[in-house]
């Protein structure tokens, strides 16, 4: 590919990825509500006022406008444009990573499931079922359609694949949350986390399932230590664990799969 074809479309992914975040935050602020996400159009929560398309250009407007509503001044939050920039961002590291391939647009989908995810459970404490339930269906409808992202050339082996992966996600947080209510006599792991890591496995494989718990665990132990040494343990019942379990599936999608098959390999004692 040409230079300029690469800058072409890595621009295109950009801009692709920034216009899917635009929707995303529409979801982000109505699903959780039970409001539609088609209807009525994008309003500033502040005036009622419908936003004009001039005025909803991803990354644009918001810089355009001071993060102002053009009607009653009234603030638009920073989230709006950060979950556009990531979004863009993520869209353009998944192309350079994958280019045209089937993984792109499936892994776009499934990053914009978890950022959809995230963020909701950032404020709502909750995991959407249209993103764990909906995941689990996508990734064994993905994988009847494309054996290849399970790494299989037949459909059969590479649903079983999927299957094992579904249990293998979301068998280890429910027996987690089992083992957690014992030990501290209270809810331990949401079942939204569950369906969350099933969806997950459903899509990535179980080899996908061990990185994301690895991963997921180190970094909530060191935020988590990190909060006991700066006195604010408190906040760590206010974070959840989805975005953990989400940051380590997009860490997995970008760049996991390689360091996995290195952590493989040097238990094996193979060279590298």
């Amino acid at each position: 590919m040409t230079t300029f074809l690469l800058v072409y479309f890595s621009l295109v992914a950009f801009m692709l990825g920034a216009c899917i975040g635009s929707f995303l935050n529409v979801c982000i602020y109505r699903i959780p509500r039970e409001e539609s996400v088609v209807k009525p159009r994008s309003h500033c929560p502040h005036c009622g006022k419908m936003i004009a398309w001039y005025d909803n250009v991803p990354l644009l407007s918001y810089l355009l406008l001071r993060a102002r509503c053009r009607h009653c001044g009234g603030q638009i939050i920073p989230r709006y444009f950060l979950v556009e920039l990531l979004t863009a961002v993520l869209f353009l590291l998944i192309w350079l990573e994958y280019g045209f391939n089937v993984r792109t647009p499936v892994y776009g989908l499934m990053v914009s499931g978890l950022i959809l995810g995230t963020f909701v459970d950032f404020e709502h404490m909750i995991i959407p079922d249209r993103v764990s339930i909906g995941g689990i269906v996508v990734g064994l409808v993905c994988s009847v359609l494309f054996p290849s992202l399970q790494g299989e050339t037949r459909i059969l082996p590479s649903l079983v694949d999927s299957v094992i992966g579904l249990v293998a996600g979301s068998g280890s947080l429910w027996l987690v949350g089992i083992l957690g209510k014992w030990a501290f006599k209270k809810d331990a792991m949401g079942l939204g986390d569950v369906k969350l890591l099933g969806g997950m496995g459903a899509l990535l494989g179980w080899e996908a399932v061990l990185f994301i718990v690895m991963v997921s665990s180190l970094m909530g132990s060191v935020i988590g230590g990190y909060l006991i040494i700066a006195g604010k343990k408190e906040w760590q019942s206010r974070i959840p664990y989805g975005p953990y379990l989400a940051l380590s599936a997009v860490i997995w999608i970008l760049w996991g799969q390689g360091w996995w098959k290195w952590y493989v390999n040097w238990l094996g004692g193979g060279s590298i």
